[in-house]
């Protein structure tokens, strides 16, 4: 959170902003999305994450929102409306069509889940970010722990052991605001080299505390971005890229700014809004999480941090090549986190079984694991836009090639043509 590394947008400009002309149907119908998705948001807390369109809009969707009801059924009407569209327009003007007739789908399924409807974790992944997660067996892990059990051996618990070795890796916090801004730094240079970024973006940056995310973006519009950090939980050195990267560069403060560009230079009003559960999801985190390696190839991003970040931190550097495999190893029992969150909404298993697999097999402590679980309640099937969206991404950006040009120039198309999940699947 954006979410679990987190933030999510939300875009606000003065009240002199205006939108660009509207013309054909499908900007009508594009308009007809955003007001409805903004009437939504008067029945759920939330679920705006970003709005930077007309304030007229938002002024009268809030004066007067239909029902749940009549929303269900003018989502059921707008999306018909949009699949005929689809089927009659232009190339380019059918895969707007279809994406945003994909997004009133999301939309409508948000509409039932607002009134009590459930369905398995998988299907609610599914019909409200337009990606089915693969939920592998938690004994497909198995193997990953006996390698990082390899790595840090001794007595007890290994997530005991990993938890005392990886509590070597804590930034003080009277080093975490330099830590940090070296890494957003870092992570917007690098950026800037394929990305040619607006002379006036920039970010503000704090810390917060109590919440269920670790980071979070709020994208104030007009190249603007806050930037949290949540200190609830200890900050590992190895965290302020991922967070700088996600958050950042080329994560969701550049997405925010081409979806500006999205709405105001090509007139696709869609852009103007950002619903908390739709399928942009696995794009947005997605591509936040493989901005990390996007930006940082190879080893590119451990020489970095034992450069600048260890030192800035406080830290010996010459630790940091057994604690970077060990995070590697780490990062292959990911996807036991879904499967173990997918297990406790769906009611298989109790909290505290959770965190006890999640203690197991994402070798968390119990905080981190209660935190978790925290995100699990609030957000639901969100977690699957981290680790599924990053597949998804990560595929079809290395699929064009193996050239800094080629990849950037991929996962530039991500955030600058009407995309959905699927369009990324070989």
């Amino acid at each position: 959170m954006r979410f679990l590394a987190a933030s999510l947008f939300i875009l606000a400009l003065g009240a002199c902003a205006t939108a660009p002309p509207q013309s054909s149907g499908l900007d009508r119908l594009a308009e007809a999305y955003v007001r409805m998705s903004l009437e939504i948001g008067t029945h759920e807390e939330g679920y705006i994450d970003a709005y930077y369109g007309p304030p007229a809009w938002k002024t009268e969707a809030e004066a007067a929102p239909r029902s749940i009801d009549e929303l269900q059924a003018a989502a059921d009407v707008l999306r018909a409306e949009l699949d005929a569209a689809a089927s009659s327009a232009d190339a380019l003007a059918q895969r707007r069509a279809r994406t945003l007739s994909a997004y009133v789908s999301s939309a409508r399924f948000r509409l039932d889940m607002m009134e009590g409807v459930r369905v398995p974790f998988v299907e609610e992944a599914e019909r409200l970010f337009a990606l089915r997660p693969e939920l592998r067996p938690l004994s497909a892990y198995d193997d990953a722990l006996v390698r990082i059990d390899m790595l840090i051996p001794g007595e007890g618990p290994l997530a005991e052991r990993v938890a005392a070795y990886a509590g070597r890796f804590v930034v003080p916090t009277d080093r975490a605001d330099a830590v940090m801004r070296a890494a957003i730094d870092e992570c917007r240079r690098r950026t800037a080299v394929h990305f040619d970024l607006p002379a006036n973006e920039r970010f503000d940056f704090e810390f917060v505390t109590g919440q269920p995310w670790g980071a979070y973006n709020w994208y104030q519009g007009d190249n603007h971005s806050l930037i949290q950090v949540n200190t609830t939980l200890p900050l590992m050195i190895n965290s302020a890229v991922g967070y700088g990267c996600h958050e950042g560069y080329p994560g969701h403060h550049v997405q925010g700014i081409f979806a500006e560009r999205l709405y105001r230079e090509q007139g696709w009003v869609e852009y103007s809004v950002l619903p908390l559960y739709s399928p942009m999801g696995p794009l947005n985190e997605g591509a936040g999480n493989y901005g990390v390696d996007l930006a940082f190839p190879e080893e590119e991003r451990v020489a970095f941090e034992m450069a600048v970040l260890f030192p800035l931190a406080g830290l010996d550097p010459a630790e940091a090549p057994v604690y970077y495999e060990l995070m590697h190893a780490m990062n292959a029992t990911a996807g036991a986190g879904r499967t173990i969150q997918a297990m406790y909404l769906d009611g298989e298993i109790d909290r505290e079984r959770a965190i006890a697999l999640l203690q197991h097999y994402r070798l968390a402590s119990r905080a981190s694991a209660e935190q978790a679980l925290r995100f699990a309640d609030t957000y639901r099937s969100y977690i699957i836009n981290y680790s599924s969206g990053q597949d998804i991404v990560r595929a079809f950006v290395e699929r064009a090639g193996d050239t800094p040009a080629a990849r950037w120039g991929a996962y530039r198309r991500i955030l600058t043509e009407p995309t959905l999940p699927r369009d990324l699947v070989e």
